[in-house]
This record gives C-alpha cells, sequence and structure tokens, in this order.
C-alpha cells in the first residue's frame, strides 16, 4: 500500500510538461544546495582533488552545476514513467545503433559499459531505436536500493521502455538463459562504482586517483563473448542528450585481462573533462585507499583475503 502511494504521487507528477518539471527542479535545487547542503562537502573534497589546476571560482561553478543537474536527472527520471516514446525520442537521441544491430545480425550479443555520467536512467529506452531487433532484450545490471520503495519505484522507471532490471547476483543465471533461446541482447554495466574490499582486484589512475574499480562486468563480458560498446553522453542542453556507442572491442576474449576495464575508465574520463558537471558528483568514491587495502588484504589466486591481526 506504501508502495502504491508513492507510485501513484511520481506518477502524477511525471505527467506534468517537462518545462514544469524543470521549475520544479529549479525549485529543489535552491534547498538542496543552499538551505540543506547535500554532501557539499563530499562533492567539494572531490572536485577539488580530481582537479587540483582548478581555481576556487572553476571548482563553484562546476558544483553549481552539478547540483543544477542531479535536480534534473530525477525528473527526467520520473518523467520516464509516463511519458510517450515519440516524445522520449526528441530528448534522448541514439547514434551509431546500426553497428549494435550489424552484430546482431552476426549472432554476437552487445554490452553497454558505462559510467554514472548525465542521466543513465534514458538508456532504458535504447530499445526504440533498433529498426530490424526490436525483439533484443534490452537492461540494465543494477545493485538493488536500500528502501524497498525507491528500489520498486526505479525498477518501474528503468522499466517503462520496455527493459528489464536483473540484480547483478542474477545477470549470469539470466544470459544463460536467454543464450540458450538464442536471443539477442544488450545489457548496461555501470562500472564506476566503488566496490567493497573483497571485490577490489585492480586499482587503476582515474581523475587524479588510485582507483579501486570493478573487473566483474568484464568476466561477464569475455565469457558471453559480447560486443562491447562505450557509453559517450553528451548533454548540450538542457532536456536533451546525446547518447554514442563507441565500440571498444568485439573480440574480448583476445584482449589482455582488465583491458576493457582499463579503456572503460580512460574514456570515461575523458567525458568527464570534456563537461565535469554531469558526474556524480556526490558519491564518495575514492573512500577506500590502496595504502589501507595494502594494510588490510592481499590477493592469492584471484580472490581478495582478509589479513590476519
Amino acid at each position: 500500500m506504501a508502495y502504491k502511494i508513492v507510485y501513484a504521487i511520481f506518477y502524477a507528477m511525471s505527467l506534468l510538461p517537462y518545462r514544469v518539471m524543470y521549475c520544479i527542479s529549479d525549485f529543489f535545487y535552491l534547498i538542496i544546495y543552499y538551505i540543506v547542503g547535500y554532501r557539499k562537502n563530499v562533492v567539494k573534497k572531490n572536485l577539488t582533488t580530481a582537479f587540483p589546476d582548478k581555481d576556487e571560482k572553476e571548482i563553484e561553478s562546476i558544483e553549481k552545476g552539478y547540483y543544477h543537474w542531479l535536480c534534473d536527472y530525477f525528473v527526467e527520471a520520473l518523467k520516464l514513467l509516463s511519458v510517450s516514446d515519440k516524445t522520449l525520442l526528441k530528448h534522448i537521441e541514439f547514434r551509431n545503433v546500426e553497428e549494435l544491430e550489424q552484430h546482431y545480425d552476426r549472432g554476437q550479443t552487445c554490452a553497454a559499459i558505462l559510467g554514472h555520467y548525465c542521466n543513465w536512467e534514458l538508456l532504458s529506452a535504447i530499445g526504440l531505436a533498433f529498426k530490424r531487433h526490436k525483439d533484443a532484450v534490452c537492461g540494465l545490471i543494477y545493485h538493488p536500493l536500500r528502501s524497498d520503495i525507491f528500489d520498486e519505484l526505479f525498477k518501474d522507471i528503468r522499466q517503462s521502455k520496455g527493459g528489464v532490471c536483473i540484480p547483478k547476483r542474477d545477470i549470469l543465471r539470466y544470459l544463460v538463459t536467454y543464450k540458450r533461446e538464442k536471443r539477442m541482447w544488450l545489457f548496461g554495466y555501470i562500472s564506476d562504482q566503488s566496490p567493497k574490499w573483497s571485490n577490489i582486484h585492480l586499482w587503476l589512475p582515474f581523475l587524479n586517483h588510485d582507483t579501486p574499480v570493478f573487473t566483474g562486468g568484464e568476466r561477464i563480458m569475455r565469457k558471453m563473448n559480447d560486443a562491447v560498446f562505450y557509453v559517450d553522453m553528451e548533454r548540450p542542453k538542457r532536456g536533451k542528450y546525446i547518447c554514442t556507442f563507441r565500440l571498444v572491442t568485439d573480440k574480448p576474449a583476445e584482449l589482455p585481462e582488465n583491458e576493457i576495464t582499463i579503456r572503460f575508465f580512460k574514456m570515461l574520463e575523458e567525458t568527464i573533462k570534456r563537461d565535469p558537471r554531469f558526474y556524480l558528483w556526490s558519491h564518495d568514491r575514492w573512500k577506500r585507499t590502496h595504502e589501507e587495502f595494502d594494510k588490510g588484504f592481499y590477493i592469492e589466486n584471484g580472490r581478495v583475503i582478509k589479513k590476519e591481526k
């Protein structure tokens, strides 16, 4: 009952025109940035350490732009609950989709690797852009939210345009089933989260930090022999996104171990530097350090083992 009430409220809000929703976003920006100060210490720390060459005025400009976009992100995501396909495709443009379909023509499934940049929720509408393979399974691998209500809400948002949401613990089981059924797929892997200590197998330079990264997505892509595409998103103006699929490799098994992950983080860094406002700076991305890891853990036969005190 609680979820039905929450859903009804947000669905009703999603019926508002974009221009009205952006006015709501502007109102919440004033509250979140100037009154609540939501995670401003984390955002400031992340920006100043990621861009040590930028002065205080530049950092503040990026910071304000970030909070403006963050509020837009939520109203744009809610809009997915009710927006028509035709209207949505005026706000999100998918480029190089024909290359995805060319791989489907050859019988090769695809994976999309992306970061928390621009509005990643809109990627759930990629199925609308296919011309010859509208039956391909399009989905997102996700980590369930702590709140059951908001977990259900975002699943409904992400599945509103025909996509599927699969918890990361279940993805292999689903892919094996799809493979047995000879279905084509495109699954999105958001691969820039901060991993738990037990999942840190690789450290990479990223935005001026020694950064722990996930490699699980790459292992699945190799196992499934997916053609791997980087999702390069841009926001040329408010309410308009361009999503370009850039091929990383269509022969994942032939690349050295971790090479897909390494390429992804280099490409993501280039995207962020192009316009830093649209990255998820309020996430405490660098809370775990390499020094702490070396003090408490070691890797043996591909497993992270905690050191005994």
